[in-house]
């Protein structure tokens, strides 16, 4: 109390300030008489009087809350987390100072300041400095004159420019890509369409003039479509290495599959038709029929050897090929999956697929769920099942011998192709860009500038005017004048419109010099940008036309289409991406021995859909985004679902599709038990508390921890007597410099701790010691588990609610937001609060907030 009294000593109530910054006029007053009765009543009230002004004061200024409770370590002299407080002017405008408030702000409410062992505020003191700080905030961000909380020319990022060639091309991209040699969007905070930081060098300006050559000459491409077909028996050449093998066993009248392409080093991986390695004459659609049979499902051979589950029927796939990326039976830099069945048991049977090719590609057959590294597993199966082979059985060495032997006499599970028919393109093929330019096969010179206009208008985004027009007309032509044919003036008009910064860079025009409000066409491609990460269709781009697409209510329904779209899972990935930072997944991959099981069975691809698809629930069923948190569901595949140890859940013959599965263990469901997010987290070794600890701290409750002082050292003290990452922890933070982190980050991490390199729970480290993920947070409280901080963060959901808010706004806008947008990012929370924060909701409030619809 007597410290109490010194704070306040010598300030009457005309010296606190009010939220705006004035100050309240002292009143006169004339001085009280004395008397024995107001000496006592002043001597037993003393101690309530100076609470009762303490609280007054702290209520009308938070200098007094700061320099009680604060200060001590927070001062000029050696500031704890490397932050100062007790000089820090709360008039002041300025973008750092915001930052100090809302930091300050937000662990007050959070509780997590003062530190528990430090003398605590009283929940009044604490709320009345809360609602100080927040008013203020607010008043600031009222009155803000800074231009910086803006959204600035951008350009496309690299994939933006790729699905923006798709739809104004009507191009297949699976199997081209025009910007391989672009160089690496920038990221901040994991986004990578922040207008500042998507530079164009020299470098990209050359890169655009050649992905413009090579998208104008596929998009005009002559084809011819004339339907033919292509047959391939009893002549199968397979990859060199086991060729001479499968002479030997089989005559060549097989094609055989034996690993899943994921193998590091790849044998019998790919099936490639290598007497097809041309490819098909056109891109179009194509009807592949194969004559494939499933051998030996179930075996014989120890499946630690083996890798595969004889439970599951065998699965056929078709991937792309063309030689001209190199040998047609290794992995290439173009292979999605274009189709995918599982066999039944028995004899061959026809199986149909209708694929798209592009020119160039044939295709090429693997087995999804087949061996990996089945090298190593010749000659093991030889040694140990020799009873299996005929007496002439190969000797210890013999490696060809070992494959001839297995592959005549051995039950190694394989898929075996004997035929092969490909007939196309087929009459659905749709048409190709080409055909918008030219009557039939005759392209009429006289209607250039129509076409140049309409194709310039759809690639601009907006309308284009005489002069734009002229001047590309002049470049089509200057090229006939040079003796160019009317076809490549006019290709060369349209490489000049993909170069050109109205295609490039997204339009940000306003609806006047004093408005902030964005132009029509802006706000059709900021909102098509957001959901589609590509360019308006024709509804949009016509609601832009008339303007209709400023109306609120025009907007919203427009959010509800796009989002009901197909383009719109685009949106989903790439939030994803870059939210919680899933575009790093895969960039340190697990150990190939330890988690053999993760490329065996494809769980990377896995678990970025599985994320995929419960956002994508979740989006489309308008659920509450504490379901992030909470839910006891998940959308898997058997491979998935076995690393999770509900695959009694899936029908094991369709265990290639995803499923809804629901968990009894409430330590698995939402985000926090996902593959993705604790793979991501983790090094491909080892798992660190201090990694997923960050990650929960930037990405759950959005109050990042301020980087370590340059003189910390790495976590590797003297590590004598440490069993587990909690005893390492333990002694790093002894130094007084890490404490005051760490106690934020590793209670976090260390609730994750159950959770191997790949999300796999485990209860015991690899030394055998017992992992202990219970923790203690600096508000005080308490979890055993991370089921007990998922209860935790629930009620700390409005943080939650803030952060994913934050993200949105960022991704939608392609700006970062700024403190002085922290108030519209609170308010759009705020006002989905009563209904649980439904998540479709959250992204309409966006759409339609001021932040979105303003420059």
């Amino acid at each position: 109390m007597h410290h109490h009294l010194k704070l306040a000593a010598g300030r009457t109530p005309s010296d606190f300030p009010t939220p705006d910054g004035s100050r309240r006029s002292a009143k006169s007053r004339s001085a009280p008489k004395r008397s024995i009765f107001g000496v006592v009543v002043r001597t037993l009230l003393a101690p309530m009087f100076v609470f009762a002004f303490l609280h007054t004061a702290i209520a009308e200024d938070p200098k007094v809350f700061l320099d009680a409770y604060c200060v001590r370590c927070h001062g000029s002299k050696q500031p704890k987390g490397d932050r100062s407080f007790d000089k820090l002017v709360f008039s002041d405008a300025s973008e750092d100072t915001q930052l100090d408030l809302q930091d300050i702000l937000d662990q007050l409410t959070l509780g997590e300041m003062p530190p528990k062992k430090a003398k605590q505020p009283t929940v009044e003191e604490r709320q009345a400095t809360i609602d100080w700080l927040t008013k203020r905030i607010d008043l600031v961000n009222q009155k803000r004159t800074s231009t910086n909380a803006q959204a600035v020319l951008r350009r496309l990022n690299r994939r933006e420019y790729l699905n923006t060639i798709r739809d104004l091309f009507g191009m297949n991209m699976s199997m081209f890509d025009p910007t391989t040699k672009f160089p690496r969007d920038q990221t901040v905070e994991h986004l990578d369409n922040i207008g500042d930081t998507l530079v164009t060098s020299g470098f990209l300006l050359q890169q655009y003039l050649y992905a413009a050559d090579q998208i104008v000459e596929k998009a005009f491409e002559k084809h011819n479509s004339e339907e033919r077909t292509w047959n391939f028996k009893d002549r199968f050449k397979q990859q060199p290495e086991v060729d001479t093998a499968h002479g030997a066993a089989f005559q060549n009248r097989y094609m055989c599959l034996y690993e899943c392409p994921n193998s590091e080093r790849p044998e019998g991986a790919f099936g490639p038709l290598l007497d097809f390695r041309e490819g098909v004459p056109a891109d179009g659609l194509y009807e592949v029929r194969v004559y494939v049979e499933a051998k030996n499902r179930e075996h014989p051979y120890d499946p630690r050897i083996m890798g595969t589950d004889p439970a599951e029927p065998l699965r056929i796939g078709i991937v792309p090929g063309n030689i001209t990326f190199g040998a047609m039976h290794l992995t290439q830099p173009f292979q999605p999956v274009l189709a995918e069945r599982a066999l039944p048991d028995g004899g061959p049977e026809w199986q149909t697929f209708t694929i798209w090719l592009d020119k160039g590609f044939s295709p090429r057959f693997i087995f999804p769920n087949g061996m990996i590294d089945i090298r190593s597993s010749y000659a093991k199966l030889v040694n140990q099942y020799p009873v299996l082979l005929p007496e002439n059985a190969p000797k210890k060495g013999d490696i060809v011998g070992n494959r001839i032997a297995l592959f005549s006499n051995g039950k190694v599970p394989h898929l075996r192709i004997h035929e092969v028919a490909i007939r196309g393109p087929l009459a659905e093929t749709p048409k190709v860009f080409r055909d918008s330019f030219y009557d039939g096969e005759k392209l009429d010179s006289s209607n250039s500038r129509q076409k140049i206009s309409e194709f310039a208008s759809r690639a601009y985004r907006r309308s284009v005017d005489d002069d734009e027009i002229d001047r590309l007309m002049s470049i089509v032509e200057q090229r006939r004048a040079e003796g160019k044919t009317d076809e490549e003036a006019l290709q060369d008009g349209v490489r000049a419109i993909l170069c050109s910064t109205s295609f490039l860079y997204l339009q940000q025009d306003t609806q006047g010099p004093d408005s902030p409000k964005l132009q029509a066409h802006a706000l059709a491609n900021r909102l098509s940008y957001f959901l589609w990460s590509s360019m308006p269709d024709q509804e949009l781009r016509s609601l832009a036309d008339s303007g209709a697409i400023l109306q609120t209510e025009t907007l919203r329904q427009q959010t509800q289409r796009m989002l009901a779209d197909p383009k719109s899972d685009s949106f989903v990935e790439r939030f994803l991406d870059s939210w919680l930072n899933l575009r790093s997944l895969g960039d340190m991959p697990p150990d190939r021995e330890t988690f053999e099981r993760y490329y065996s069975n494809d769980l990377q691809e896995a678990m970025r859909r599985e994320t995929f698809l419960f956002t994508r629930d979740l989006i489309d069923q308008n659920e509450s985004l504490l379901k992030f948190l909470t839910a006891d569901y998940s959308f898997v595949n058997r491979p998935l679902a076995k690393l999770y140890e509900v695959e009694g859940q899936i029908d094991v013959a369709e265990g290639h599709r995803f499923h809804r599965v629901r968990f009894d263990d409430p330590n698995r469901g939402g985000l926090l038990g996902q593959g993705s997010v604790l793979t991501v987290t983790a090094n491909g070794v080892e798992t660190s508390p201090v990694i997923r600890g960050v990650w929960l701290l930037e990405n759950i409750l959005g109050t990042p921890p301020a980087p370590p002082p340059d003189d910390v050292p790495a976590i590797d003290p003297d590590v004598r007597g440490a069993k587990s990452m909690r005893d390492l922890l333990t002694k790093h933070r002894d130094s007084p410099a890490c404490f005051e982190c760490h106690q934020k980050i590793d209670p976090l991490g260390f609730a994750l701790e159950n959770f191997d390199p790949i999300g796999r729970w485990r209860t015991k480290y690899a030394n055998g010691s017992s992992i202990d993920s219970s923790g203690v947070l600096p508000s005080g409280e308490t979890f055993q588990d991370l089921a007990g901080l998922k209860e935790v963060l629930v009620q700390r959901q409005t943080f939650f609610a803030r952060i994913l808010t934050e993200k949105l706004m960022a991704y939608a806008c392609g700006r970062r937001v700024e403190p002085l947008d922290r108030s519209s990012i609170t308010k759009i929370a705020e006002s989905l609060r009563e209904n649980d924060y439904p998540m479709r909701s959250l992204i309409e409030q966006v759409v339609l907030s001021d932040l979105f619809r303003w420059k």
